[in-house]
């Protein structure tokens, strides 16, 4: 099973677009909202979410991805839900994704020290030593990055690529 969070203000194209490819090469993807079912996104699309966090359990899941957008971001790093549920997959050898400024939430719980990530310039420094590449980035199979709208679709395939 294949999770993906949204976050409000979340930025939509760069959550819709990888569960769309996912899907579509036959993956099981379940959206989860932080705060509720109905999530509104930044372009004031509004999402419904399969389950909400208090009631969704990622364990054994093959990939937990955080979505792009700043505000979707900051709510994401705020969210104690967020922190176990990176824990949970991280420790049982699943993959974390994440586009847009969403390695921020990983940079600030170490899990991109030393490896490769991208994100919006001027936030390197949050990264705490992680490499900044100017690329959609695959690192030891585990993470995967994007950087911003532009790279949704890249990143999408990417995503469908890795997860086989």
């Amino acid at each position: 099973m294949i999770y993906i969070f949204l976050a409000e203000g979340f930025e939509e194209i760069e959550a819709l677009t990888p569960a769309d490819l996912l899907r579509r090469a036959g993956k099981e993807v379940r959206l989860i909202g932080l705060t509720g079912r109905e999530v509104k996104g930044a372009h004031g699309i509004t999402v419904v979410a399969d389950s909400v966090a208090a009631e969704t359990d990622v364990s054994g899941a093959e990939c937990l991805i955080l979505p792009g957008g700043m505000p979707g971001t900051l709510n994401l790093d705020a969210s104690g839900y967020v922190d176990e549920a990176i824990r949970t997959v991280w420790r049982e050898g699943g993959r974390l994704a994440a586009i847009c400024a969403a390695p921020l939430v990983l940079g600030r719980r170490g899990y991109l020290d030393g490896k490769e990530a991208i994100c919006f310039p001027g936030f390197e420094k949050e990264l705490k030593g992680a490499k900044i590449s100017e690329k959609v980035a695959v690192t030891d199979g585990r993470i995967t990055t994007g950087k911003g709208m532009e790279y949704a679709l890249d990143f999408a395939k990417e995503l469908v690529r890795v997860l086989g």
